[in-house]
């Protein structure tokens, strides 16, 4: 597989602006709405999304220059064993919701021609970010949250627009040497709505508008996970007209205590005593859950050894099914011993077999 970091044309010490900005100039270059029926250009473009979905996420990043394309779920054999699934793998409309981060606002208004030329019909967008826990992801939650939103002030007039006679766009005509060109283009003064305020009631802005503060209930499913969002209908700011935008609501992961998330899994580092390691046993694992559950452990396991608990990592969306849980196993070795436990290590020493292969090459 390439390297993510060829991908974009970085170098492995590139700064987050360096790799945002390159992603954007490939992303722009390579975009479908340019290269109609061009499979070529949508598979660089697909590519360059994938890689920078994860370049641009700090912990997917070391993952990845940790232990490659399999740290991040995009290797052969990604899911099997021990390895780290969950992937990064991207259908098309993940990628364009990206770019709500990459260019601001809607991902291809003013870029693409996604809306160019038509006229404004609603009020603008509101954007927030919503933190949520390891715990609220793993069983949802109902959210209340308190926004600011501008809506028309009552006593408010409005009048059909001088500049466009109400028609929310205006024509400029040029001539060349092939004739008149005419282009239309959104009217500057009534932002499409073809209407102005005439009466400005008291306490309002120059547009007739006021701030008001509400209280919106979110309902966040299980299983979102950082960067999804939700797209409240009607809940953004009004237009003139008093035709509302939409409330974004993107979510935002808190960290824990000691669980990390990949995609739909969940990962846990776990200290085991020597005896434990030796003869095997039995050890209660904390989940997202908030349950802890016994986790088997066979005799004679090894540092570093990854165990996976099937079933308990996160629901995924739309889905009934949920992810797993990947338990790295580590043997504390005790700094201080008693007597008696000295005296234990001395007989095991001796009855123990030396060591068949002692020494191997470093897996870099």
């Amino acid at each position: 597989m390439k390297d993510l970091y060829d991908i974009l044309g970085v170098d492995r010490q590139a700064s987050q602006d360096e790799i945002k900005k390159s992603y954007r100039k490939i992303a722009l270059k390579y975009h479908p709405d340019k290269n109609p029926d061009n499979k070529e250009a949508e598979k660089i473009f697909k590519e360059a999304a994938e890689a920078y979905s994860v370049l641009s996420d700090s912990q997917k990043r070391s993952r990845y220059d940790q232990f490659g394309h399999a740290g991040v779920g995009m290797g052969s054999n990604s899911g099997a064993g021990g390895g780290f699934g969950g992937g990064v793998h991207m259908s098309m409309d993940d990628i364009f919701s990206q770019f709500g981060d990459i260019f601001g606002g809607s991902p291809f208004e003013g870029i693409f021609g996604g809306s160019g030329g038509r006229t404004r019909s609603r009020g603008k967008d509101i954007r927030i970010k919503l933190k949520i826990s390891y715990d609220e992801i793993a069983k949802g939650v109902e959210k209340k949250i308190k926004i600011k939103r501008s809506v028309v002030a009552d006593g408010a007039e409005l009048i059909t627009c001088p500049t466009c006679n109400g028609q929310g766009q205006v024509t400029t005509v040029q001539n060349t040497i092939l004739g008149q060109m005419r282009s239309a283009s959104v009217c500057p003064h009534c932002e499409g709505s073809g209407k102005r305020i005439g009466n400005r009631p008291p306490g309002s802005g120059p547009d007739g508008m006021i701030k008001k503060e509400e209280t919106i209930r979110v309902k966040v499913p299980a299983g979102v996970e950082e960067g999804n969002y939700m797209n409240l209908n009607g809940q953004g700011n009004e237009d003139i007209s008093g035709n509302p935008g939409d409330l974004i609501v993107v979510f935002e992961e808190l960290d824990h205590k000691f669980f990390i998330r990949d995609s739909e899994h969940v990962l846990l580092e776990v200290k085991i005593s020597y005896p434990v390691a030796v003869q095997g046993g039995k050890v209660e694992i904390p989940t997202v859950d908030g349950k802890s559950v016994g986790l088997k452990i066979p005799g004679g396991i090894q540092s570093g050894k990854v165990l996976r608990m099937r079933g308990k990592g996160f629901p995924r969306l739309r889905s009934k099914s949920r992810g797993d849980q990947l338990v790295k196993i580590q043997i504390d070795t005790p700094k201080k011993l008693s007597r008696n436990a000295k005296k234990a290590i001395e007989i095991l020493k001796e009855n123990l077999l030396p060591i068949n292969e002692p020494f191997s090459k470093i897996d870099l």
